[in-house]
């Protein structure tokens, strides 16, 4: 879609079908694990294009049933650590918001926090689980508005993960990389020992998905300069030299 004001240079949207472009990708989580069972696919979408992806899991997931090893607290933080280094993120920071409570915290008080990490990062897009899309915990909703409110004031675009069907949604192709993003997600997913009984579960999910990702707009990027008829989006340095 292009559009243009009299006199002014055209500008132009995303395509609704594309990943949007971004050499820079903050995702926000609850906590820890959804970094690869729900935006791991995401991940592996924008790794690939070059991308640096970091991230903030806003709790240590101790609300998460009970583990043999150890407190949860301390553990999941760690595997958290392991599933970011398999899928190729590169920086993780863990806050200290009671989990399955962050939808009783003020909105003011998670969105500063996100905040801090847009401005440390200043990322070209922030990218969150929709409401819709998550496991039914208030949380993710939560983190969905606070992420909202903090990339209104920040100016920049919000992308959420959805489910596929949902209205304004569209679907991205993983393409013939589709297998190897799924590996590698799967293998994030099996960092997180302590939550081994539902991997299998997960498994099930993604061979569903396919090598397809469904994403929405929570916050729409602004307009860009229009590119010529079938130039794709440019890439960032790192992987325009490996094209």
């Amino acid at each position: 879609m292009t559009t243009a004001a009299a006199g002014a240079e055209p500008v132009t949207w995303p395509s609704a079908d594309a990943l949007p472009y971004a050499a820079s990708v903050l995702a926000v989580t609850a906590r820890p694990g959804q970094e690869a069972e729900s935006l791991g696919g995401l991940v592996y979408a924008y790794r690939r294009v070059g991308a640096t992806v970091r991230l903030l899991c806003l709790t240590r997931g101790e609300a998460a049933g009970t583990s043999a090893s150890g407190r949860l607290e301390a553990i999941r933080p760690w595997e958290l650590q392991l599933a970011a280094a398999v899928l190729g993120i590169g920086e993780v920071a863990v806050a200290n918001y009671q989990d399955g409570k962050l939808h009783q915290y003020p909105l003011a008080e998670i969105a500063g926090r996100i905040r801090q990490a847009i401005r440390r990062h200043s990322p070209d897009l922030v990218l969150v689980i929709a409401p819709e899309a998550g496991d039914g915990d208030a949380g993710d909703a939560a983190v969905a508005r606070a992420a909202a409110a903090s990339c209104s004031r920040g100016g920049v675009p919000l992308l959420a993960r959805t489910r596929p069907g949902f209205p304004g949604g569209w679907l991205i192709d993983l393409g013939a990389d589709a297998a190897t993003a799924r590996a590698i997600q799967r293998s994030a997913a099996a960092a997180h020992t302590s939550q081994s009984e539902a991997l299998p579960g997960l498994i099930r999910r993604l061979d569903l998905l396919g090598g397809q990702e469904a994403v929405r707009w929570l916050l729409f990027p602004r307009p860009v300069p229009a590119l010529p008829a079938g130039e794709p989006w440019p890439l960032p340095d790192a992987a325009a030299a490996a094209v």
